[in-house]
């Protein structure tokens, strides 16, 4: 077996073997009596005064070795180092070498001196019984076993090689096997206590480690014997689980600690904690009755326990909460968001069979409007208001929740009268209308609201919404707070609408539409200036298609931009084969004026047809400048900047009209028909109409006035110089680019006509000129 070198040991497996050697005193004690003793009787058998000196010199050895025993005691042995420990054993080895080489010299001077065959025997007996506890005692040191066993044993096997006789030498050599034998008992008892205290040192940084661990460990932890009584549990464990700290635990059965002990514990919850004791149960989530979560998970050991580990999650669990409440309701008002309030509809009319629920779609009439003017904190406010206004009407019956915007949703459970269920929609319509205080002010809140009632077997969110909101758009055309109940036919007319939007898509990308020109006449019909491009849609089925319902259609649908492309492409093109003073005039949407791309097409559709950029006139309206006034204006100017004449449309029917002729940059005002309907009866148009002309010509504007229809408001205009130019079906209905160039030639005295009809050939070729402004 290896041996262990002292300068291969660590100082403290070095010191504990050195200190074994100073221990156990009362085999020294033992010794030097029974050596003293010995000593004696073999002086007064033979009467050789050297064992009677032997006897005296054994007591010095002990004397010697006990005092260096006692000033061992005294020192503070974790401060020795690995030199200092080394000099203490060399210490020991002295005194046990002194005495094992008195023993040898004590056997070799028998043997050899006084040739006495008891005296020899005693001797030899009494040496090498004492070497039986060289292992026992000196196994700490190797140095310590070899010099005592070559003490003991050398001085013997010299003496018998003395004797001459030779079956006495060849019996003394069989000394050295047991002297090697011996010294190999020693060595492998060093090593095996070796082996053994470098496993108990690893043994105890483990048992260290582990203990820590389930000291500092954040989650709970108990061990569990086959029958589930507790061999570990942590401090964390107690803690989470309520028990008293002081309590012993250990070998107490878990269920039995937990009915005594555990706080706030319901009897269900013990039970299943008892189930987890037992291994039936894997995993659980318990709350306790001080609302906090403990999460359980059980791991099987091998001999049939378990292994219980668990830790509070009632953050997590709160947290987890939170987010849900987030998904579930709307951060704004409180209330149960589309998703959620789908499912909860969904809960709530299960299991209801034939029983009538009404779903209820409320929207805030203009509610766009108090953004605009109030500013969005307010409208947020106020959305906020009426959703505690839908909270305060307290049914079990009723389920609110919000939609999207300023669309609020409810859901009213009932019996077999749908007339009573129309009826208490409408007390729910009416209580959520009226004036709310908001930030001081007084707002007064009118809803457009859809509603459907149908048995409760048939619900469907989706389906039930849409039918709800098909109700809803008819609630908004009549507007001032209405509420429309779903009716059969609304569905038809759905279905008809969405098969209307997919064939104006299919239009729309096969050039399935057209463009018409109205022509804009000077007052006294001498000339045309300028054609508005109106698009037109003929369907293959339906015949003519009216602009104002595909139009709102396809902004509706995200397309309008498509026609308007489409327009400005087509007129520009015809443009460029009319005379050189003719413009054309194209309408845009705020679609298109949410980027500048528009700008860069119309550069692009301009060079590529060389038309002058003053020939194109662009029409806006003013819900282009209440929805996005900056953005507008920021793209108006950069059209101003490449020479496209701007103009107004429909001005005067929208709100804070007047402001934008000084703040915009415009050329023209188109005054919208209705100053012209009804104006020679009305004297307030007239004065009102007559201030608009006169403000505009102060700002340098062109004024057309559409929709003139009878010769009589033609003539009252041309009396009052109210326009430049007139666009009406007073001189024409719109009509196909191919007419534009016949009622120019029309319009014109006959000395001009030819001059007109030859420049238009030459449009193409001749320079351009701009329109009169």
């Amino acid at each position: 077996m290896k041996e262990i070198e002292a300068k291969s040991l660590s100082t403290d497996v070095y010191l504990s073997f050195v200190a074994s050697l100073f221990g156990n005193r009362g085999t020294l004690w033992t010794g030097v009596v029974v050596h003293v003793a010995w000593c004696t009787l073999i002086y007064v058998y033979s009467g050789s005064l050297f064992y009677l000196l032997f006897a005296a010199g054994f007591a010095a050895v002990f004397a010697y070795r006990i005092y260096w025993f006692y000033r061992f005691d005294k020192v503070d042995k974790p401060s020795l180092n690995h030199h200092e420990i080394a000099a203490w054993e060399q210490q020991y080895v002295i005194g046990a070498f002194l005495a094992a080489f008195m023993l040898g010299v004590a056997s070799g001077y028998a043997i050899l001196v006084l040739e006495n065959q008891f005296i020899g025997f005693t001797c030899v007996a009494m040496t090498l019984g004492s070497m039986m506890s060289v292992v026992g005692r000196n196994y700490g040191s190797r140095i310590a076993v070899d010099l005592q066993t070559l003490g003991c044993c050398g001085p013997i096997l010299i003496a018998c090689l003395f004797t001459n006789d030779i079956y006495l030498a060849l019996m003394s050599l069989l000394l050295i096997p047991f002297g090697l034998t011996t010294r190999s008992m020693a060595n492998g008892v060093r090593d095996f206590l070796y082996e053994n205290v470098i496993s108990s040192r690893k043994m105890s940084i483990i048992a260290s480690r582990f203990d820590i661990a389930l000291k500092t460990i954040s989650h709970g932890l108990v061990m569990l014997d086959g029958d589930g009584r507790i061999q570990v549990i942590n401090r964390r464990a107690r803690d989470l689980l309520g028990l008293d700290k002081k309590t012993e635990l250990k070998d107490r059965d878990f269920a039995g600690v937990l009915c005594e002990g555990a706080e706030n514990a319901p009897e269900a919850i013990l039970r299943q904690l008892s189930k987890l004791g037992d291994g039936s149960l894997e995993r659980a989530l318990f709350t306790f009755k001080n609302d906090r979560h403990l999460e359980f998970s059980v791991s099987p050991r091998s001999d049939g326990g378990v292994v219980l580990i668990f830790e509070d999650v009632s953050a997590r669990i709160a947290a987890e909460e939170k987010i849900l409440h987030m998904v579930q309701f709307d951060a704004l008002t409180g209330l149960p968001n589309r998703g959620h309030f789908a499912d909860l509809a969904a809960a709530k009319l299960a299991d209801r069979g034939e029983a009538l629920a009404a779903l209820a779609v409320f929207n805030v009439d203009g509610f766009k409007h108090v953004n605009d003017m109030r500013g969005h904190v307010i409208g947020d406010r106020l959305l906020a208001a009426i959703a505690g206004r839908l909270s305060t009407i307290k049914s079990e019956k009723l389920l609110t929740g919000r939609l999207v915007g300023d669309e609020f949703v409810v859901l009213l459970t009932g019996g077999e009268d749908s007339c009573d269920m129309e009826r208490q929609i409408r007390m729910i319509h009416t209580e959520i209308q009226g004036d709310y205080m908001v930030e001081g002010s007084r707002l007064s809140v009118s809803m457009n609201s859809g509603c459907v009632i149908l048995p409760s077997q048939d619900f469907e969110m989706e389906n039930w919404q849409i039918k709800a909101d098909l109700a809803l758009n008819h609630a908004k055309s009549a507007g001032n707070g209405t509420l429309t109940v779903f009716r059969a036919e609304m569905d038809a007319q759905y279905i008809d609408e969405q098969r209307l939007r997919a064939d104006l898509r299919l239009a729309i990308d096969n050039h399935g539409l057209h463009v018409a020109y109205q022509p804009m006449y000077r007052p006294d019909g001498s000339g045309i200036e300028c054609s508005e491009a109106l698009v037109r849609w003929r369907h293959p089925e339906r015949g003519m298609v009216g602009p104002n319902v595909f139009i709102p259609m396809a902004e509706d649908m995200g397309l309008v931009s498509h026609v308007t492309r489409f327009v400005i492409d087509q007129a520009c093109r015809d443009c460029a084969s009319w005379p050189d003073n003719m413009a054309v005039s194209v309408n845009l949407s705020i679609q298109d004026l949410r980027n500048d791309d528009i700008v860069h097409y119309v550069a692009d559709v301009l060079k590529r047809y060389e038309l002058e950029p003053s020939r194109l006139h662009l029409e806006v309206t003013e819900s282009c400048f209440m929805d996005e006034p900056v953005a507008v204006s920021a793209i108006l100017n950069q059209f101003r900047a490449t020479g496209v004449t701007i103009a107004i449309d429909d001005f005067g029917t929208g709100f804070s009209s007047l402001s934008y002729l000084d703040s915009l940059p415009l050329d023209i005002v188109k005054i919208d028909r209705a100053f012209i309907r009804n104006i020679a009866d009305d004297q307030r148009k007239l004065k009102l109409l007559r201030g608009i002309v006169h403000l505009s010509r102060e700002l340098g504007l062109k004024i057309v006035i559409e929709g003139v229809e009878t010769k009589e408001q033609l003539a009252l205009i041309n009396r009052h110089r109210f326009a430049d130019l007139v666009q009406g079906y007073v001189f024409s209905m719109p009509v196909g680019a191919g007419r534009i160039i016949e009622l120019v030639a029309e319009a014109l005295p006959a000395t001009k006509v030819s001059n007109m009809r030859r420049g238009a050939k030459a449009s193409n070729n001749a320079p351009l000129r701009a329109a009169a402004r």
